[in-house]
């Protein structure tokens, strides 16, 4: 049951008068951070309003939801009201600090907004911090001013222990402390250590083959290896690529679909990282002028990641390309991925379909997988015998039969099709189209009566049409088992903790007016940059879509091979709307900006 609440007043501002336990005002403090005051050391006072009873008085829960919130946390055998409540989604966590700040007549710290300066966070280690659910976040004359998500005498006692000097508390919500944790203590600099380590012996691997000097820098290359992807998935970044240049390794994270330059190693270490991460995945260390792929199952900080490496000889060295499948975030449904409403019925009408294809058109990197995924999510049921040919199997899914592509082993895309149409497949979703064999077979299932889903490499919705047309497939084949085609690209969402208002360039404005969008009702809007978005003004990611259902006439110019141009034409005469429009509707509508979509959107027309 969803609760009506009343907002409570913001936290109040700098230089303003503290509460007391008295109701009284203590005398104005020294300021660690702006908008935080704090006094001298103190004991947290014992004796305030119990915690349901204040937040059932802010009309933030009712007496019923308090007592069976009670009862949940006895049956569990104790625990934190607080978190319970959080837990049940009957309390928002930034509710819950403010509550619990006038509890304990302490202040709340924004940290979206506060940045933990670095003297502060070297008092307090990574695990002790992510123990305790705190973070140093300013050191003054009068002591050092501590963030926690819980403020209680046991957490201020062990704080005082460690830290060694006066202690001050605010309270922050649980996820900005958790967030501002993996911000602030970069793994990545412990790298420096180990590369001392590595470099101290520099001189005597001169005249050493680089496999032969992974094993005497073991310790170093490992260590550098598990940091730099522990701080990759940190960062939220898909990719991590490690180039040789002259005379240093470049590491840079792509993080929501745009590169960020993370690091520079020394260059008589990218051989030995390279030959490292060749172990891990299985592949061949010797070889170093072939390309190759391989596969890493890994276990950091509680997560499971599977990541796939792909190795690329280049004039200064060998390059490697990891991309990082974290198996520990939840697989989007198909009403998450942005999606207008309109769009969203008719692509589930179409999947609901018997039989027919539906493709997934776009360049790498476009969300054209997880499109896919969500789409099994629709229609996977007890009645349907759903099998996948991937390469490589991203996520499991339960109940159902997903198969892996080894073409070591003799299992490529149309031989494990031409397998499965065998097994009585009700669905079937091939991981990608590459070639004519493939193609056929897939057009072929979709006209004997399955459900085809698969991916494409093409810019837009019509493209993909002449993409089968290109590879050979004869065009009354495609124009009979088509049912639509799903061209989509991935944009990077402004950040809501930092968004402010702006002026466009006069570029942006002229393409705005050229494919006739509208500016925003309330103004443009984009990121200043903050702790939450690594100060880049953008916070994930959001799906842009061109559907393009194969009707009558679209099917009657496909056999006619019509120009790209001509069905682009027909199609959004008859209600199809392009990339371009979808992408400046999320302009309109404050979620993104219009230099994001001359970024993302780059295919021609409008």
């Amino acid at each position: 049951m969803k609760l009506r609440r009343e907002r409570r007043p913001e936290p109040e501002a700098a230089g303003s008068a503290r509460r007391t336990p008295g109701n009284g005002v203590a005398p104005p403090p020294v300021s660690l951070v702006p908008g935080v005051s704090s006094t001298d050391d103190f004991t947290i006072k014992p004796g305030g309003a119990r915690l349901g009873e204040m937040l059932v008085d802010a009309n933030l829960l009712t007496e019923k939801q308090l007592v069976d919130s009670l009862e949940m946390v006895k049956s569990n055998g104790g625990g934190l009201l607080g978190r319970v409540l959080v837990e049940m989604g009957l309390l928002d966590d930034r509710e819950l600090a403010r509550v619990l700040a006038e509890q304990r007549s302490l202040e709340v710290i924004d940290l979206r907004k506060t940045v933990p300066a670095a003297e502060a966070t070297e008092l307090l280690s990574e695990t002790v911090a992510r123990r305790l659910l705190a973070i140093p976040v300013s050191v003054g004359d009068d002591g050092v001013l501590v963030a926690v998500a819980d403020p209680t005498d046991a957490t201020l006692t062990e704080l005082r222990e460690i830290i060694a000097k006066p202690v001050h508390l605010a309270v922050a919500a649980q996820s900005d402390i958790v967030r501002a944790i993996g911000s602030s203590y970069r793994v990545l600099a412990a790298i420096g250590t180990q590369v001392q380590a590595f470099e101290a012996k520099d001189s005597k691997r001169k005249t050493v083959k680089a496999e032969a000097a992974v094993a005497s820098d073991f310790a170093p290359v490992v260590q550098v290896v598990q940091l730099l992807i522990t701080q990759a998935l940190r960062d939220r970044a898909s990719d991590i690529h490690i180039e040789p240049q002259e005379d240093q390794v470049r590491v840079r994270y792509r993080i929501d679909g745009a590169l960020h330059e993370a690091m520079s190693l020394p260059g008589a270490m990218g051989p030995a990282i390279v030959s490292r991460i060749k172990i891990l995945g299985n592949m061949n260390i010797v070889e170093r002028r072939r390309p190759q792929d391989g596969q890493i199952s890994l276990d950091l900080e509680g997560r499971q990641v599977d990541i796939r490496v792909s190795t690329l000889a280049t004039i200064r060295g060998e390059k490697v390309v990891m991309r990082l499948l974290d198996k520990s975030r939840p697989l989007f449904q198909l009403a998450d991925l942005g999606m207008p409403d309109d769009t969203a019925a008719s692509y589930q009408e179409l999947l609901s379909a018997p039989y027919g294809m539906i493709i997934c058109a776009g360049p790498t990197g476009s969300g054209k997988t997880t499109t896919l995924y969500g789409s099994l999510g629709e229609i996977n049921s007890p009645e349907r015998n759903i099998t996948t040919i991937e390469d490589p199997v991203e996520y499991i899914f339960p109940m159902i039969n997903q198969i892996q592509i080894n073409e070591q082993a003799g299992i490529t895309f149309a031989g494990g099709l031409k397998s499965v149409l065998r097994q009585d497949p009700d669905v079937l979703l091939v991981g990608e189209i590459r070639d004519v064999e493939t193609a056929r077979i897939a057009v072929q299932s979709a006209l004997t009566g399955h459900m085809v889903l698969s991916s494409l490499h093409a810019t837009d919705s019509v493209s993909a049409l002449h993409r089968l047309l290109d590879m050979g497939v004869e065009s009354f084949l495609v124009a009979s088992s088509v049912s639509a085609v799903v061209a989509q690209r991935l944009m990077r969402r402004i950040c809501k903790h930092c968004k402010t208002a702006y002026s466009p360039s006069a570029e942006e404005l002229a393409y705005l007016r050229t494919m006739h969008g509208e500016p925003p009702p309330d103004g443009f809007v984009q990121g200043s940059g903050c702790n939450f978005c690594a100060h880049t003004g953008y916070l994930e990611r959001i799906g842009v879509y061109e559907l393009l259902t194969v009707s009558e006439s679209i099917r009657a110019m496909v056999i006619e091979r019509a120009s790209h141009d001509d069905l682009r034409k027909v199609a959004r005469s008859e209600g199809m709307r392009t990339l371009q429009e979808e992408a400046l509707r999320l302009v309109h509508s404050g979620t993104t900006t219009i230099s994001e979509v001359l970024r993302s959107i780059y295919v021609v027309g409008g």
